[in-house]
């Protein structure tokens, strides 16, 4: 895969550290910013995603320009299903979250991690060691602590929290499997497949959510609500490229793993922040999963300090 252009000199696992510390930053940024947005303009939930791809195309723009990554020609038709898988997975987590209570929603969002391990074992013939595998069960474990009193199913819901984790472990491997497959850098990737993705959401968006009036994506909108979706916008390009970087250079399974380490960081943000309810189950939730993160990063490093010392023997 094509290198990374970094403004600054980092090998190995320092660059993995700071990718990883540049998602964790934005993405708390962007759930305050999306939050304030929700509440007090009330900007609709599948445009917001549209204006965030949209401003993440002119970030790479403005990046090509200023000669940070140079772009690479690539057919369409690669990377439709891509976006299209995009697409899918804003929708379905959508109406997931509308269909389900946030308990079940979590719970669904936890099984993303096993869909992936499961489609990378039986399409990519990838392997996955069985002590990883176990690193799953406290996750999982975890997450069902913390959702356990507001865990209800329907038809309906259960329904689109299946294809949400379907189509969002779809879209997670082959944003990996792209990289490496038409040798591009995330950048290059993301170049490409935002503004697609951006036009396959405004097709799909008038099924969901109004164009016009209020509520609309043509307003009417006062300028600080405005002003505000732009700032949501410019730091959703360093969640999108952050993610994309995350997963090319090191695995879809890596970054879900990062993901739930968030979610913990969120709760306890929550709790010592603004003083959040926490009860002893999402406390004891919150250590199961830590536990199974960290069992998953020591295995993760070994088994790389393995495969390194293998390859050094070779003659």
């Amino acid at each position: 895969m094509a290198a990374e252009k970094l403004p600054f000199n980092l090998s190995g696992n320092g660059r993995i550290a700071a990718g990883l510390l540049a998602n964790l930053l934005s993405s708390i940024c962007i759930v305050f910013i999306n939050k304030w947005i929700y509440v007090h303009y009330g900007f609709p939930n599948m445009t917001l995603t549209l204006v965030h791809f949209a401003m993440t195309w002119l970030g790479l723009y403005v990046c090509q320009k200023m000669d940070v990554f140079s772009p690479k020609s690539l057919p369409l038709r690669r990377i439709a299903w891509l976006a299209l898988s995009f697409c899918g997975f804003v929708a379905f987590t959508n109406l997931s979250l509308q269909n389900n209570s946030i308990g079940t929603y979590q719970l669904a969002k936890a099984m993303t991690t096993p869909v992936i391990i499961l489609i990378q074992t039986l399409y990519y013939k990838k392997t996955f060691s069985t002590k990883m595998k176990l690193t799953l069960v406290p996750i999982t474990l975890g997450v069902i602590l913390n959702s356990y009193y507001d865990m209800r199913f329907n038809v309906l819901g259960t329904l689109f929290a299946t294809l949400g984790v379907v189509v969002t472990s779809l879209y997670q491997v082959w944003v990996g499997a792209k990289q490496h497959e038409l040798q591009v850098n995330s950048m290059q990737l993301l170049y490409y497949q935002a503004p697609l993705s951006s036009g396959f959401l405004l097709a799909v968006i008038p099924f969901f959510e109004p164009l016009t009036g209020d509520g609309g994506i043509f307003g009417p909108w006062s300028l600080p609500a405005l002003v505000t979706v732009f700032l949501s916008g410019v730091v959703a390009f360093l969640v999108n490229l952050s993610i994309y970087w995350i997963i090319g250079n090191t695995s879809a399974v890596t970054y879900n793993m990062f993901g739930h380490f968030k979610f913990c960081i969120t709760l306890v943000g929550g709790y010592v922040l603004f003083q959040d309810p926490l009860s002893l189950n999402q406390a004891l939730g919150i250590l199961c999963t830590l536990l199974g993160i960290l069992s998953y990063t020591h295995i993760k490093l070994a088994e790389r300090e393995e495969g390194k010392s293998r390859l050094a023997q070779r003659p």
